[in-house]
């Protein structure tokens, strides 16, 4: 146990000088209470690989936190007061049990990149959809049925929602000004889904579609398709 704390207290130490503060692979159950002493000073907190069940609501008191990675642990809840990290960019929550994101975190205005992959999502987290800066989020591998109706107001490049269980696509997705990779595998998508509309008007250039409800050699017939193949020649050398 000394030994455990003794360490502890040198990654502390190390994290006053670099900014931050590296507890991965750690079996921890709990924060301990002395890192809050870095409230005012990490930029980065790792807390990946770990036994953690929840983040403290103390952790909102790390107000230059720019970069949180809390993955594969086993947290089923995320707390309101995490709202104070207010220079958070890069939110890294992946391979947990969340079945719901607050939607208090629109308050991470300067939010450029969620991961919130192989989590208990049912519910597509709308708050994103108030987000200005962001480039990527991750929602693969959840439950989510569907995505929101005001959806073209995201601001991301890349949406990763491979692995849930949508039927559709909203026709407002095309209006993404931003969006130019959309990924969309091993969802329950019919061809209908796609329309000709999005392949034709949307600023997607990288559309991933496997494993649906459709064969892709089908999604080459459709009107639009032609303009779609257009953006991904002019583009895939950036996202490949």
């Amino acid at each position: 146990m000394g030994n455990k704390v003794d360490t502890m207290a040198a990654h502390i130490e190390t994290a006053k000088k670099t900014r931050v503060l590296n507890c991965s692979g750690r079996k921890l159950r709990e924060i301990p209470t002395a890192v809050m002493s870095l409230a005012s000073t990490v930029r980065t907190v790792d807390l990946s690989n770990n036994k953690l069940t929840a983040i403290p609501a103390s952790l909102g008191n790390f107000t230059e936190l720019k970069q949180l990675n809390a993955e594969h642990n086993e947290i089923d809840h995320l707390p309101n007061e995490l709202t104070g990290m207010k220079k958070i960019e890069n939110l890294q929550l992946g391979y947990n049990h969340i079945n719901e994101i607050p939607s208090s975190y629109s308050k991470f205005v300067n939010l450029k990149s969620v991961h919130l992959q192989s989590n208990k999502l049912t519910v597509f987290p709308k708050f994103l959809c108030e987000l200005r800066h962001l480039n990527v989020v991750d929602l693969s591998e959840n439950k989510i049925t569907e995505l929101p109706e005001n959806v073209e107001k995201l601001q991301c490049i890349e949406l990763n929602m491979n692995g849930n269980q949508l039927k559709g696509i909203p026709t407002s997705l095309s209006l993404c000004p931003r969006l130019k990779v959309l990924r969309v595998e091993e969802n329950l998508l019919e061809l209908a889904s796609i329309t000709s509309e999005f392949l034709r008007s949307s600023q997607v250039c990288v559309l991933a579609v496997d494993g649906n409800l459709f064969q892709i050699k089908d999604l080459t017939d459709k009107d639009g398709y032609d303009q779609y193949m257009e953006r991904y020649t002019a583009n895939k050398k950036k996202f490949f």
